[in-house]
C-alpha cells in the first residue's frame, strides 16, 4: 500500500538519490509516486510487483467477461449451439 509520507516524491529528489529509493523500494515493496511540479507524474515499482499487476489485471478481466456472459445467460440473451451451428451452415453454404 502506498505510504502518503513515504512514497510521494519529486523526480529531481529521486534523480539525486536513485540508489536509495530503489533499495527503498526493494525494502518495502510499496511503488513510488514522482512529481513533477508538485504534479503526480509517473510511479516507480520493482519488476515483480508490476508483474503481479499486471496478473491481477486480466484475472480481473477474465472475471469481467465471465459476469457479462453469466448476465446474458441469467437474462435470456443467449441462443443453442445447435441454432448457432445450423445459421453458420447457412451463411458460408456448409453442407451437413
Amino acid at each position: 500500500m502506498l505510504n502518503l509520507s513515504t512514497d510521494i516524491l519529486s523526480l529531481t529528489d529521486f534523480k539525486r538519490r536513485t540508489a536509495d529509493f530503489i533499495e527503498q523500494i526493494r525494502q518495502t515493496k510499496h511503488p513510488l509516486v514522482l512529481t513533477i511540479n508538485g504534479k503526480a507524474e509517473l510511479v516507480v515499482q520493482d519488476a515483480a510487483a508490476y508483474q503481479e499487476l499486471m496478473e491481477l489485471k486480466e484475472r480481473m478481466e477474465v472475471i469481467e467477461a465471465l459476469r457479462k456472459s453469466l448476465d446474458s445467460v441469467h437474462n435470456g440473451r443467449t441462443q443453442p449451439l445447435e441454432e448457432v451451428f445450423e445459421e453458420l451452415r447457412q451463411e458460408y453454404e456448409v453442407p451437413h
